[in-house]
């Protein structure tokens, strides 16, 4: 009886429990480890200018580039049943001592905006070695009825790292909180050992999971940039992430502007409580509606659905530009693609091969983003400090490249669904 609740209220079968439990506790630590200190960074943006920010921004794409070129070559030298659990390992190491450094310099301006780059390139790295890691064990059909309830595990997830935050910033101090952060990390790192045991069971993973990709650490760049590019899978994909990019850096900076004269501590609790929102709404969604979505209407529907939303948003934002309409933006944006967007662009790549999907997935996830990243902010910067627009010029803007990044969205749903 407990088999067919499950299997009728998730579209998981009895053999996938154990493996879909193990991914969706996987998620769900990674990022209750990740939101804790991504309100501590988040403060820390309104100290700085837009022009400081965006060159934060830009040095978080070189710092990206280099860490994907580095995690590109321990790909093809490390077996990889060891890859997986280092990653969470090193991660967790790295933020223990940012502590420090924070502790011994706490007045170094440059101290922070290091930790700010370094939570930046690792929010986006750990997330896209844990789809890189689904991609590898479930296929294209199982995708379509599990991602969405893996994905449930990050809004959880999501849920329970900013209460931690908006619970304990003020009675601990923002800093503290990295060190509950770091020590969650070694979570992760243990479900990814046991997710690759049960991975080993198959004669040919196992096989696989003892040997390291090879090849070199530009190969994921050279797939990104294979011709023909109009064709490319990976290019097609990182232009969704890139316009992607530029919704989420203009409501970003928007909310980071008016916080300005704030203190640190409550603006730490003020991301915290909109992370909050953002997750709550995201987790029923992700859990039991985005299956049933993909499923029913395919992902040329589901794709490009939360981009038509947000260019309806914008719309709405260009006429009341005020700080709830903002707020409300970022809610349903971020609600959107948690739940909807990211599970269902994750399952294009179960269509290519591991190789791709660990090289080739960290290239557009984490440096083609950055590069939208310091485009968007850049542009962000020209749009209100050069040409002098107002919040409610950007977001007439922003809605335009929302309808392009909806097109992009529908045609890519398309392909895969045809295949």
């Amino acid at each position: 009886m407990i088999n067919q609740i499950i299997s009728k209220s998730t579209k998981i079968k009895p053999d996938e429990f154990r493996a879909v439990i193990l991914s969706f506790a996987f998620i769900f630590s990674i990022l209750a480890a990740y939101y804790i200190i991504r309100a501590v960074r988040d403060g820390l943006s309104s100290n700085w200018s837009d022009a400081e920010l965006s060159t934060v921004w830009t040095m978080t794409f070189f710092i990206s580039f280099l860490v994907v070129s580095f995690y590109s070559y321990i790909c093809s030298k490390v077996n990889f049943k060891y890859l997986v659990p280092g990653i969470y390992g090193f991660f967790s190491l790295t933020f223990f001592c940012a502590y420090a450094l924070l502790k011994i310099n706490p007045e170094t301006e440059l101290v922070r905006k290091a930790f700010y780059i370094w939570v930046s390139v690792f929010s986006l790295l750990n997330i896209s070695v844990f789809w890189s890691f689904m991609a590898d064990i479930f296929n294209k059909e199982q995708a379509k009825r599990l991602f969405g309830f893996i994905a449930a595990g990050s809004s959880l997830g999501a849920i329970i790292g900013p209460t931690i935050t908006l619970i304990f910033a003020e009675r601990l101090g923002s800093e503290t909180l990295i060190l509950v952060s770091s020590t969650m990390l070694f979570i992760p790192l243990t479900i990814a050992v046991l997710l690759g045991k049960a991975t080993d069971s198959d004669g040919h993973n196992q096989q696989n999971n003892e040997r390291a990709m090879g090849g070199n650490f530009w190969d994921g760049f050279l797939e990104f940039l294979k011709p023909p590019i109009l064709k490319n899978l990976l290019f097609g994909i990182g232009m969704f992430i890139v316009i992607y990019t530029g919704m989420s850096t203009f409501v970003y900076f928007a909310i980071k502007n008016i916080l300005t004269d704030i203190d640190q501590d409550t603006r730490t609790q003020i991301w915290a409580g909109i992370d909050l929102a953002v997750n709550i709404l995201a987790v029923f969604t992700a859990m039991f509606g985005t299956a049933r979505l993909t499923k029913k209407f395919g992902l040329k529907v589901t794709l490009p659905l939360v981009p038509m939303i947000i260019v309806f948003g914008m719309l709405i934002l260009a006429i009341s530009p005020i700080l709830w309409v903002v707020v409300g933006l970022q809610v349903v944006r971020r609600a959107g693609e948690y739940a909807i967007t990211k599970p269902a662009r994750e399952m294009l790549f179960t269509t290519l091969d591991r190789d791709v999907r660990f090289k080739g997935k960290s290239v557009i996830d984490v440096v083609v983003y950055r590069a939208g990243d310091i485009m968007w902010a850049w542009l962000f910067t020209g749009l209100t400090q050069v040409l002098g627009l107002t919040l409610g010029g950007v977001a007439a803007v922003g809605s335009a490249v929302a309808i392009v990044w909806s097109y992009l969205g529908f045609r890519l749903g398309k392909n895969f669904d045809t295949e």
